[in-house]
């Protein structure tokens, strides 16, 4: 009965931890595409194919269910993956939701007209890719109205972590951060669009300020996860066990990953189907 969790590198291994923690009965296989990251500078077909390359080796461990724990992923693939590519007995679902349904206090399925909602100056820290993709905009626009959002791109940082260089992460936050306010001086609000970002939230508020409410969405996933469950019992999957799967160097990641979490993570080698067409 496991839950797919996909990402391009580590970062999503801030929201599989929200999501063990959630739901500790229920077996989740990770998915980290570390050999081909960032996703973030890629164009979206070249997303959107690796994304579905991921997809399906999670499917073929049992999980029917998979969420893209990757902003650039759910924002340049998910949708043209929902709307031609997906089984119909299987889902993918992306972390956008559960964020916007936080920042305007609605549920996703409230199809009333967009209202105004408490803030309104918002700050989005993301990928390149994903800031291009103005997916974030688009989906806020369909049920809020008044929001001004400041997008900053961050380029540099999910590299930096993935390197485990905490050092260069922390300074490539405060010089974004100083990027945005010169943009948008005082955010009442601000999103951390990369699930990469939540590692370095302590130095992200830090940077904002106590003042400015900042959104990371491992737990806000990992709540939106147990409820679709609830609903929906038939999509937990045949698999059995946790497993944690890398096209990387698994000795590297795990190490990385080990030293993320705080607890001893062993990931194992995944099969790259498509080649990497940028080498």
């Amino acid at each position: 009965m496991a839950v797919g969790v996909f990402d391009s590198g580590l970062g999503g291994l801030t929201v599989l931890d929200a999501v063990s923690r959630r739901l500790p009965d229920v077996p989740f296989v990770y998915f980290g595409d570390n050999a081909r990251a960032p996703y973030g500078v890629r164009d979206p077909d070249d997303v959107y194919r690796l994304t579905c390359d991921a997809t399906e080796q999670m499917w073929d461990a049992g999980c029917d269910l998979v969420i893209l724990a990757c902003n650039t992923a759910s924002a340049a693939a998910l949708r043209r993956m929902q709307e031609s590519w997906i089984p119909e007995n299987k889902r993918v679902l992306g972390v956008f939701v559960p964020l916007i349904e936080a920042l305007t206090e609605r549920q996703w399925g409230d199809n009333s007209p967009p209202r105004q909602v408490a803030v309104q100056d918002v700050a989005l820290f993301a990928t390149p890719a994903t800031v291009r993709s103005r997916a974030f905009q688009r989906e806020l626009a369909f049920r809020a109205i008044g929001v001004d959002v400041e997008a900053q791109a961050c380029g540099g940082l999910v590299d930096a972590i993935e390197d485990g260089d905490m050092i260069l992460a922390e300074a490539l936050v405060r010089s974004h951060v100083d990027a945005l306010r010169r943009k948008m001086p005082e955010p009442e609000a601000a999103i951390l669009g990369c699930t990469h970002y939540p590692l370095m939230q302590k130095v992200f508020q830090d940077a904002l300020g106590d003042n400015v409410k900042v959104f990371s969405q491992a737990n806000l996933v990992a709540d939106s996860l147990a409820d679709y469950l609830m609903r929906h019992p038939q999509m937990v999957g045949t698999g059995t066990e946790s497993r944690f799967l890398t096209t990387g160097d698994p000795d590297r990641v795990s190490r990385h990953a080990t030293q993320f979490l705080r607890r001893q993570i062993v990931f194992e080698a995944a099969q790259t189907r498509h080649p990497d067409m940028r080498k």
